[in-house]
């Protein structure tokens, strides 16, 4: 199959800065539209996963926020198709000074680029 990569990483890459600048600013409508809204999508974290949309919103209300700021080291986008990406991204939390990385799978739906899956690791402090 052949598609226009350069043009899929390109918009994944808009979209991914978007959720980026939602997490930075705690903006959890945003950070929640941004992910698939169906019960079938994963946001999986050292602490366990959550699993549907509705789990990976509560989380979002009510997680402690106090070191979210971060600086992003490195982020990679992969075009598999038209319709999907693969997103990774290794951080430094501003605060602690804590890394971490995440992997994300993008599907273009109707309304959008959304993320269907994600994997978030933070290593420990210190």
């Amino acid at each position: 199959m052949e598609f226009d990569t350069g043009a899929v990483e390109a918009e994944v890459r808009a979209a991914f800065d978007g959720y980026e600048a939602a997490l930075g600013a705690n903006d959890v409508a945003a950070l929640t539209g941004y992910f698939w809204q169906s019960p079938k999508a994963v946001r999986l974290m050292t602490e366990g996963g959550l699993y549907g949309i509705e789990a990976i919103a509560a989380f979002r209300k009510g997680r402690d926020v106090s070191d979210i700021a971060r600086d992003l080291l490195r982020v990679d986008i992969v075009a598999l198709g038209p319709d999907v990406a693969v997103a990774t991204a290794e951080y430094r939390r501003r605060g602690s000074g804590r890394r971490g990385a995440q992997s994300q799978v993008w599907v273009r739906r109707p309304e959008g680029w959304r993320i269907a899956s994600a994997h978030v690791s933070l290593g420990a402090a210190g």
